[in-house]
């Protein structure tokens, strides 16, 4: 494993939440350690510490292309902390999984936004605050 890929995927993941790499290799120790490791090189290391968008611009694409799955609801929590956490603001995460209901339907946006609320209601957002 390339180790200057590891310490800046290590690095942009430590920016998006602190401490996700303890939980990545304690998900994935006794049925494969090396996944933890897999996703901190490539998708942090090599794609999302990359120039040309900034991290809470590709973290709001994340989260329209989890919401358009629709069926990665721990992954979009998670993405919405972290999107969060980088200093996007809920009404740019709730506009984006809105469009989503254009692109990948309504059940899709739905469930993408019943994630946002959970997660929003977890971080102490009200919805008072979503619209300023």
């Amino acid at each position: 494993m390339d180790s200057k890929r590891y310490q800046a995927g290590l690095d942009r993941l430590n920016e998006l939440d602190p401490g996700a790499e303890q939980h990545l290799k304690d998900t994935f120790q006794a049925i494969c350690p090396e996944l933890a490791d897999l996703i901190i090189s490539f998708p942090f290391g090599e794609v999302l510490s990359r120039e040309g968008l900034d991290f809470q611009t590709r973290e709001l694409a994340t989260i329209s292309a989890l919401t358009a799955m629709g069926n990665c609801q721990p992954q979009l929590a998670s993405h919405i902390k972290g999107a969060l956490h980088i200093g996007c603001q809920p009404q740019q995460i709730v506009e984006v999984i809105l469009q989503m209901a254009v692109y990948a339907g309504f059940p899709a946006a739905i469930n993408g936004m019943t994630v946002a609320k959970t997660v929003f209601q977890e971080s102490g957002i009200l919805s008072t605050e979503l619209s300023d």
